[in-house]
């Protein structure tokens, strides 16, 4: 079983390159990286690495997509302290207090420059975060609350109207990939809830979207 998939996996990535010569495409092997997630207890002798065009493919144990820092194990520290470095916004929103800014133009540059960069894509790694992650976020949305004097929406509040407004979304749309993951129970009043065995799992969008309608 093991064997099919890695073949189907090398498979997949030569249709990708051989599509990308069809179309006029060029593939930027040096800037191609490959991540695993392999959870086995027993991982045997690994994987071979993969070979684009006779070149091998760098494999990595964590990489920047889309603004999101994502490992191989699938924790979320490197992303949460990451983006809780960036906090040395705050020293300019601390610079606008001092010219005496009105508190609405303060929380405007707390949601544009601070906030934006604290829940960018939140819905696919938050409900994974460790207590201690969460911790470090909400004192960054503390500190903003100190020097704008108003009170902010706490980054749970926030992940639960993303998560919320998302999973919304995808049920309107019939069309989505992961529509059919919502499915109403026969009373039409709850959605039924996935079977997870994992924390990963349980923790991870679907499930979490559920319980949250659901509630």
């Amino acid at each position: 079983m093991e064997l099919l998939v890695e073949t189907a996996y090398r498979e997949e990535v030569e249709n990708l390159t051989s599509w990308c010569q069809h179309n006029n495409l060029h593939l930027n092997v040096s800037k191609t990286k490959e991540l695993i997630v392999d959870y086995r207890k027993q991982q045997g002798e690994g994987h071979a690495p993969i070979a684009i065009n006779g070149t091998t493919v760098e494999r990595v144990s964590s990489f920047r997509f889309l603004g999101v820092h994502i490992t191989d194990d699938l924790t979320w520290t490197l992303h949460t302290t990451t983006i809780t470095k960036k906090a040395p916004q705050l020293f300019f929103l601390r610079r606008l207090r001092r010219f005496k800014m009105d508190s609405r133009i303060l929380c405007n540059f707390y949601r544009c420059t601070i906030e934006s960069i604290l829940t960018g894509c939140i819905t696919a790694w938050y409900g994974s975060c460790t207590d201690l992650n969460r911790k470090a976020l909400q004192r960054v949305v503390k500190t903003a609350e100190n020097i704008t004097r108003t009170e902010l929406p706490s980054m749970e509040d926030l992940y639960s109207q993303r998560l919320r407004k998302k999973s919304l979304r995808i049920i309107k749309d019939p069309h989505h990939p992961s529509h059919k993951l919502f499915c109403l129970l026969p009373s039409g009043r709850h959605y039924r809830s996935i079977l997870t065995k994992t924390n990963r799992v349980r923790d991870s969008f679907i499930p979490q979207a559920i319980r949250l309608l659901n509630t």
